[in-house]
């Protein structure tokens, strides 16, 4: 919101409790519930769920008020007895993880965990107004009906093909309304479809029934919202069946955030509705369900909140509860962190009512009044405080105690910063790498949603760099798609500027925008200025393109030379090998020639001695014959 100071403006679970609205349950950012009592604006409890920046709560529930044991009491009298208020007491939380932790305010801690029903992120819950029974759905598509009293599954089944995101269970107890693209009302005994409403084009988020007649009268009728839809459709559940189109339709400024409303139990009583907008402005509705109306609906009142600067800006409005006067509303507004909680008087017969609050002062009033309840002595300066030690020693003041004492007993579990656990991604990426030795991590997790939605939000790069070394397909395919949707254009601009940067990094870089252009897809093309925020992508993908069929020729080109190197070493290597081979025969040939000559001029010796010798025999005949 405006107020919180942050880039990206999250819808966080925030809730009344029923009947008295004594309460406020907030989910923060963090994980955190965080229980403010609305009666004496200070917070009245705060649970730290384990593991709670991997598994964030996703949606919150109050249960059906009861009657709440706190201790051992004296016995009362029948008078008495019959006296007891019901006070709100269970608050049922969706987690992304696929659990649900029920809560309980009187007790202060964890009633119990139901685990094993989903194998998604949870994204509604909704108790049955009757029976110890609580409905969840998720994104696994499934609907788990949970028994409260085993803490285990009574029943599961598929209700559609997309991701549940609505339930809302009829004030009877005898039908239940899921949703995701397609609204199906479902017949509770039997798990079958009783009937199917299509109208909206995004997920339905909020899901509400106006009236408490039967349906067989043609007087039962429900509201729904959808996502980036600035219009609640009120839909008339008919007995002969032809109830396919919405009968009525309220306008709103922005898509609806938290929706309030009064029911009607005869066509006499009207309907009066708060519809709090994600602009952070409320609306007022009061209409009469008796058939279809043609033109939609305007508010009769419409509110907004602002400082009382000398240029004021809006205070965002939280959730809005509506009373029994039709002049008085419940307010929150302000940040998540610290709401301020008001009863206003409102004048509905205006159409448009501005309300200047100074918000710095109601949240240094609640600041200080929530710290302790006790009380410190001032210490002026002039006055001495004597102790036992070394004279003239000064005693400290001591602040007060923050936190009650089992905080204090939990003060040795210690829980992991985020520079810890940005060490724990180092060591699971270290350990993935070939040959480096194996390590045991202490954080188990599949995604890193809420890491890199804490990156976005502070710009920190350490944060950013650790979440985007991930380098697993199916850990950045968690996490892009249990991102929620205000983040996605901040994570697609970070990504773009890296994608500019260093090609190794640009590599990994790619893995992320697929994923986000594969689950993020439909949110993109619903955009209206679609096109200037990712007008430096476009154009830089495009420019690669091009750039891609010359480098392919390149590429072409320097194989085909790397080719003809290696081939022609290879024809040298064969070259130089016959050359020195010829060498080798020729010289082999020219020992062989003068080993020949060398025995041609023996025989000649030889004949010379025999030569000598026919003379001698010759003059010897030649004597004889004389």
């Amino acid at each position: 919101m405006a107020t919180d100071g942050v880039s990206l403006s999250l819808k966080l679970p925030c809730v009344f409790s029923p009947k008295s609205r004594q309460y406020l349950a907030v989910c923060a950012q963090d994980g955190r519930l965080r229980v403010w009592n609305t009666d004496s604006k200070t917070l009245h409890q705060e649970y730290v769920p384990s593991a709670h920046l991997s598994a964030t709560c996703t949606c919150v529930a109050w249960g059906p008020c009861r009657t709440v044991k706190e201790g051992p009491q004296r016995k009362k009298r029948k008078s008495e007895a019959a006296q007891v208020e019901e006070k709100a007491d269970l608050l049922a939380m969706g987690t992304a993880a696929g659990t649900v932790l029920i809560y309980s305010t009187a007790k202060g801690s964890l009633h119990c965990t139901l685990d094993g029903g989903h194998s998604g992120g949870v994204n509604c819950v909704h108790w049955h107004p009757e029976d110890s029974l609580l409905y969840s759905g998720s994104d696994d598509t499934n609907i788990v009906e949970w028994d409260l009293q085993t803490g285990k599954t009574r029943s599961k089944w598929k209700a559609d093909r997309a991701a549940v995101t609505s339930l809302c269970v009829s004030p009877d107890g005898k039908l239940l309304l899921s949703a995701g693209h397609v609204i199906k009302m479902w017949d509770l005994e039997t798990k079958e479809v009783y009937r199917k409403f299509t109208g909206h084009s995004t997920a339905v988020t909020t899901l509400r029934f106006a009236t408490t007649r039967p349906p067989d009268s043609n007087g039962l009728y429900f509201l729904s919202g959808a996502a980036h839809d600035r219009l609640l459709s009120v839909w008339q559940v008919r007995e002969d069946g032809k109830d396919k189109n919405s009968v009525v339709s309220f306008t709103l400024t922005d898509e609806p955030q938290h929706v309030d409303l009064i029911t009607s139990s005869s066509k006499e009583e009207a309907v009066r509705l708060a519809v709090v907008c994600k602009d952070g402005q409320l609306h007022l509705f009061e209409h009469f369900l008796n058939g279809p109306c043609k033109k939609p609906l305007s508010p009769s009142c419409s509110v907004q909140m602002s400082d009382t600067k000398e240029s004021p800006m809006p205070i965002p409005l939280l959730a809005a509860a509506l009373g029994a006067d039709p002049r008085s509303v419940l307010l929150a507004y302000g940040n998540y962190l610290q709401p301020v909680m008001e009863n206003a008087e409102i004048n509905t017969a205006e159409r448009h009512v501005c309300l200047a609050r100074d918000l710095k002062t109601n949240l240094s009033l609640s600041m200080e009044t929530t710290v302790s309840k006790v009380k410190t002595p001032i210490v002026n300066a002039k006055s001495k405080v004597l102790i036992p030690g070394l004279p003239g020693h000064k005693a400290p003041v001591v602040s007060a105690p923050q936190g009650t004492e089992k905080r204090k007993k939990d003060a040795g579990n210690k829980e992991m910063s985020i520079a810890e656990r940005l060490g724990e991604i180092d060591l699971e990426a270290s350990s993935s790498q070939k040959g480096a030795p194996k390590a045991t991590a202490s954080l188990q997790t599949d995604n890193y949603a809420v890491l890199l939605m804490q990156g976005l939000e502070s710009k920190d790069a350490n944060i950013l760099n650790k979440v985007f070394q991930t380098r697993k397909e199916v850990e950045i395919k968690k996490t892009v798609a249990r991102l929620p949707l205000p983040a996605v254009i901040p994570l697609v601009e970070e990504l773009t500027t890296r994608l500019q940067g260093n090609p190794l990094v640009a590599c990994m870089m790619v893995r992320w925008l697929k994923a986000v252009l594969v689950h993020h897809t439909s949110y993109l093309a619903s955009l209206p200025d679609l096109v200037t925020q990712l007008g430096v992508l476009y154009h830089m993908i495009e420019s690669r393109v091009k750039m891609f069929h010359k480098l392919t020729k390149l590429h072409g080109k320097l194989h085909l030379l790397t080719t003809q190197v290696r081939g022609l070493k290879s024809s040298l290597k064969l070259f130089f090998f016959f050359f020195f081979l010829s060498q080798h025969w020729e010289e082999e040939e020219a020992m062989q020639e003068d080993e020949g000559d060398e025995e041609d001029e023996d025989p000649d010796s030889r004949t010379e001695p025999k030569a000598n010798g026919d003379e001698d025999m010759e003059h010897e005949n030649e004597s004889e014959e004389e």
